[in-house]
């Protein structure tokens, strides 16, 4: 596993513990859900109800993987267990990825806009300058817009074990550890 792919965990992590207590739970995720569909006024209801199926699915999976208390939390030595296991979660990460990446399409014409990407990233807690580093290098066309193809694979690929130098990457740029 490599170190990048643990750096990136750790900041998904800690962006989805809403609370701060070191744990996740559900209510985190509902939480998160609820801030990204905020960020995306203009999407239809189908969408947002995608978004909030796959931040569910995302916790389902992690609580049927990972909680054999039955306490309702996952620790972070749990969650990196998963998360970087892709037989154990790909189709979790599946299902996000695509939700998080129409979301930004309202329009249904394939492609997304900068200002929307920014929202949406900025919703999840992303930092702005890591948020505009990474769009740029999805390389968006000359209207400065990306395709929701490019952006679920580098969520895909985000959660890749032993994926380095991808785009994803410039999301913990300046963070500590």
């Amino acid at each position: 596993m490599r170190t990048e792919a643990v750096n990136r965990i750790k900041l998904i992590f800690a962006l989805l513990d809403a609370d701060g207590n070191g744990y996740l739970e559900p209510d985190d995720f509902e939480l998160m859900a609820s801030r990204v569909n905020e960020a995306a006024p203009g999407t239809g209801t189908a969408s947002q109800r995608a978004m909030l199926a796959a931040f569910r699915r995302y916790w389902s999976t992690l609580a049927g993987e990972l909680d054999a208390d039955h306490d309702g939390r996952i620790s972070f030595d749990e969650y990196a267990a998963c998360v970087l296991a892709p037989e154990r979660f790909n189709g979790a990460i599946g299902d996000f990825a695509d939700a998080l990446a129409s979301l930004g399409d309202p329009d249904g014409d394939g492609l997304i806009e900068r200002p929307l990407f920014v929202a949406l990233m900025t919703a999840i807690g992303f930092q702005l300058a890591n948020i505009h580093t990474l769009f740029d290098a999805f390389e968006p066309d000359a209207s400065d817009r990306i395709t929701v193809a490019v952006w679920a694979h580098g969520i895909k690929e985000y959660y890749s074990p032993d994926k380095a130098g991808i785009p994803g990457d410039h999301l913990v740029d300046g963070l500590t550890a």
